[in-house]
C-alpha cells in the first residue's frame, strides 16, 4: 500500500490572524491597544484575500 506526500500548495489560501482575548483589552487607552494590533492585522489579511483572490480567480469564495 503506497502512501503518497500531501502536495505542497505554493500558494496556500491566507489564513485570519487569531482573534485576541477580548476581556484582555484593560479600557485604558494603551498605544497602541491589543485590539488595534488585532485590527491593523485584520487589514492586513483582507489586502492579501483579494490579492489571493486575484490570483485564484475560479475559487469560490466568501466573505472576510
Amino acid at each position: 500500500m503506497s502512501h503518497s506526500a500531501p502536495e505542497f500548495d505554493p500558494d496556500p489560501m491566507p489564513q485570519p490572524p487569531e482573534a485576541p482575548d477580548w476581556e484582555a483589552c484593560c479600557g485604558n487607552g494603551c498605544e497602541p491597544c491589543i485590539l488595534d494590533d488585532y485590527y491593523l492585522a485584520m487589514d492586513a489579511y483582507r489586502q492579501r484575500m483579494r490579492e489571493w483572490r486575484a490570483r485564484h480567480p475560479d475559487t469560490a469564495t466568501g466573505q472576510d
